[in-house]
């Protein structure tokens, strides 16, 4: 349980749980203590525990609401850890709103973003990565960052940080122990093997961070920018990508004024492509203000396409563009139109930058493309131990690997040595939330929709 946050509050909190819109069943859902009075005046019955009951919601003055399932969770044993009621009525977006505002009326308090899950960690239901991962299981973009996000709900990743952190513990007692009792003639380090634990510990580590890296690429993706003079092909390359007509494509230069975005997915890893204007000089004004817009773009890119015509190769043109990128960014030559030269597909250097040869016509080379954005992003393939992470976890992990990496060089000095195990530890505690800030838990659960 969270150290800085107490228990969670006894007042009564209700919201809709369903998307707004119009559905065959909308769901209002309400949590708090002691929720059968509160359960007989909406519904005119005590409910029974976990027993889905077809119910009359009604008014102050005794009139239907709706017609609809009322499910009770007592306490302990519901998502929140307090009375829970689950109020399953039409989806109409007017009845929810009548449904949510009779429970208003009967003392519950409109629900804050997050809450309820807020209340499921603070009650010791769910551990803080489990309840971030529930965020992430509703934003899932993509089959694998679903699944890898239900890994980490059903405490999968927790299990595998408490795993490190119980071993951390029993290295920090032997070394401690060493401090206690400086003058006994048996050495717990030497003997039970500490610097070895301590470099399996660090193994260890690096293996979840490798991990860790997996499914924060799942979790966020990638921001691929297309980059290029006019009439290179980067519309044709955009619609390739996605498998649809997405950008007009014309012999017309300055078609594109805006920048198109588009997700796809390469082995489940979404990738956020983003078409953008073509790069010249110009005295149109609209297509300038396009041309500003996509060195923002560029600014903010994982990586960019620079996109040449494969017939031409990289000209004066394409190489001052190339000095006018960030020189942070990733970038790959991609040589496109390899049809219209006379071309295969290819891989190959040229003037220090990788060059891919395609066409984005015919699909041929497309396959390589794919591949060399997966390279560059780091992906290792994802298996079912890869597990969603935030970058607040990765943030954690990597100083946890460095204050093992700083005690495994000050085994001599034993003081120093358990300090730096026990910061360690700290920074494994702050990923499930042993040890967490409330400013923290509010930013993270603010972020959360209404009604979960």
């Amino acid at each position: 349980m969270a150290e800085a946050s107490g228990p969670a509050a006894a007042d009564t909190i209700a919201a809709i749980a369903t998307a707004p819109g119009r559905g065959g069943i909308g769901v209002v859902r309400v949590s708090g203590a002691r929720l059968g009075d509160f359960a007989e005046r909406l519904c005119g019955r005590r409910p029974e525990a976990r027993r889905a009951a077809l119910v009359r919601f009604i008014d102050a003055g005794g009139e239907a609401l709706d017609e609809g399932l009322l499910l009770h969770f007592p306490a302990p044993h519901s998502f929140t850890g307090e009375d829970v009621l689950e109020l399953q009525g039409h989806g109409g977006p007017v009845v929810m709103q009548m449904l949510l505002r009779r429970c208003l009326e009967l003392g519950a308090r409109l629900a804050e973003p997050g809450e309820f899950t807020r209340r499921a960690f603070l009650n010791d239901k769910l551990d803080l990565a489990q309840a971030e991962a529930v965020a992430d299981l509703i934003e899932a973009s993509t089959a694998a960052a679903a699944r890898s996000a239900l890994r980490s709900l059903s405490g999968v990743f927790s299990r595998q940080v408490h795993g490190l952190s119980d071993r951390l513990a029993e290295l920090r007692m032997l070394v401690e122990a060493t401090l206690d009792f400086p003058d006994e003639e048996v050495d717990p380090l030497r003997d039970t093997d500490a610097a070895d634990r301590l470099e399996e510990l660090r193994r260890d580590l690096a293996e979840l961070r490798g991990r860790a890296r997996q499914g924060s690429l799942l979790r966020t993706g990638m921001t691929v920018v297309l980059a290029g003079l006019p009439n290179v092909g980067k519309s044709s390359l955009l619609n390739r990508l996605t498998g649809e007509d997405r950008a007009i494509v014309t012999e017309i230069a300055g078609t594109t004024r805006d920048a198109l975005r588009e997700t796809i997915q390469v082995e489940g890893i979404p990738l956020h492509v983003i078409d953008t204007a073509g790069l010249r000089e110009t005295a149109d004004p609209v297509e300038r203000l396009g041309i500003e817009r996509t060195w923002k773009e560029i600014a903010a890119a994982d990586v960019v396409l620079q996109i040449v015509d494969a017939r031409t190769g990289v000209t004066p043109a394409d190489h001052a563009l190339d000095v006018r990128l960030p020189p942070g960014v990733t970038r790959l030559v991609v040589e496109n139109k390899a049809d219209l030269a006379g071309k295969g597909p290819g891989r190959f250097e040229a003037g220090g930058r990788l060059h891919l040869r395609l066409s984005a016509r015919t699909g041929e080379g497309m396959a390589l493309l794919h591949d060399e954005l997966l390279r560059v992003a780091g992906w290792q393939g994802h298996g079912e131990d890869t597990v969603l992470a935030r970058e607040r976890h990765l943030a954690a992990l990597a100083s946890a690997a460095e204050r093992l990496d700083a005690a495994a060089t000050e085994l001599q000095r034993i003081e120093f040595c358990a300090e730096e195990l026990r910061l360690a530890q700290e920074a494994l505690a702050a990923i499930t939330g042993e040890f967490t800030s409330d400013d923290l838990l509010g930013m993270i659960f603010s972020r959360f929709c209404i009604g979960k």
